[in-house]
């Protein structure tokens, strides 16, 4: 074994050590959203139960538990940065965006800032702000949040057929000017802040970007998650399909090509998936994204890898140059669909359908091999 870690780059060994160094139960349903605050010492979760938990993941601990406010199960929990931790805005399946204060007694006081009509399923926080996100839901819209303020403004609601549920919303983290947002067709659409409606009736998009081999096919794919790396490219996770990295520049422009002028054979649309592969974009393969609403997302100081769950329960990790598959571990019973990597050490939170929370660490004493299938 110590050979064959010479070989390797050190934070590909780390990744190949990565195995289970907790399980945080303290959820009485299934565990939708995990997050670490910004210095990383607290992982913050959220479930059906619409419970949210304060973790001490390194002490294998809970911290604080209080009702998110909610009627339904919590999709996303985050922690505000620059609020010493006392500041969570969630997100759930009734639709609503709450803001949740924590006074310096414990005590916990929510309200509701916006309701979307349909699931609401992310939030996107503006980098180092403690007060600017933005969420989305299946209603086609996203709103922006100024907590100073107290208010909310629909910017865009996102048209298709005849309205795009949404499912992921991510912030461009080197320009926050711009954010990606994914859901019920084949496309995720890029818009600039600067030049959306403050009605939100105006749908215009700055870039687009998908695979063009599922641009008007018959199959109908939809987008689960996109994430953003350090380097702008983005990355989008379809249901019943695969995994795409798309470098900076490499949309096919602002509006999305219509389905009559996309539409192929299946030898066609194979032929193209082939020629695709080449290096128009990478591809990660090998998990099964259809039961859940997946998540995806980098890992690495410098995003050098993506992770993605299963609904296998594994969860895999591929390099993001390359796409070879160097680890996969069991994540969960059934499905994984959580991955929220630590922002500053080779630690990784997920969850899934399982009511706890799982933390990973590189403490394996030799590299975890991969299964022979």
């Amino acid at each position: 074994a110590r050979n064959q870690s010479s070989l390797l780059p050190p934070l590909q060994d780390l990744i190949q050590r990565l195995e289970r160094y907790a399980e945080l139960s303290g959820h009485d349903g299934c565990v939708n959203t995990v997050h670490f605050n910004p210095s990383g010492d607290i992982l913050v979760s959220g479930s059906d139960d619409k419970e949210i938990v304060f973790w001490d993941w390194a002490a294998r601990s809970k911290k604080l538990s209080f009702n998110s406010g909610h009627d339904n199960n919590v999709f996303q929990a985050r922690i505000m940065p620059f609020s010493n931790d006392r500041s969570v805005v969630t997100c759930a399946a009734d639709g609503q965006v709450r803001h949740a204060v924590i006074s310096e007694n414990g005590c916990v006081s929510t309200k509701k800032l916006a309701q979307h009509r349909g699931r609401a399923h992310k939030l996107a926080i503006e980098p180092g702000s403690p007060r600017t996100f933005f969420s989305c839901g299946e209603d086609g819209d996203v709103h922006q949040f100024d907590l100073r303020e107290g208010g909310n403004m629909k910017i865009v609601t996102c048209k298709g057929r005849p309205v795009i549920y949404l499912n992921a919303i991510v912030i461009n983290p080197r320009n926050p000017n711009y954010f990606a947002v994914g859901g019920s067709d084949e496309f995720a659409r890029v818009y600039d802040i600067r030049k959306v409606s403050s009605s939100g009736e105006v749908d215009s998009p700055v870039d687009v970007f998908a695979p063009k081999h599922l641009i008007g096919t018959k199959q109908h794919v939809h987008i689960t998650c996109v994430a953003y790396s350090q380097q702008e490219e983005l990355l989008i996770s379809y249901n019943d399909e695969l995994i795409y990295l798309f470098d900076k520049g490499g949309g096919l422009g602002p509006s999305p090509p219509s389905p009559s002028a996309s539409s192929s054979t299946k030898e066609e649309a194979a032929a193209a998936t082939r020629e695709n592969e080449k290096k128009e974009y990478e591809v990660y393969k090998g998990h099964r994204n259809a039961q859940t609403v997946k998540g995806v997302n980098f890992f690495g100081p410098n995003c050098e890898y993506v992770v993605s769950g299963s609904d296998c329960g594994n969860i895999f990790i591929w390099k993001k140059r390359g796409a070879e598959l160097v680890a996969m571990m069991e994540g969960d019973r059934q499905v994984v669909n959580c991955l929220e990597p630590h922002p500053s050490v080779t630690v990784l939170a997920t969850s899934g359908m399982d009511d706890s929370v799982k933390i990973w660490a590189p403490t394996a004493p030799t590299i975890q091999p991969l299964p022979k299938n």
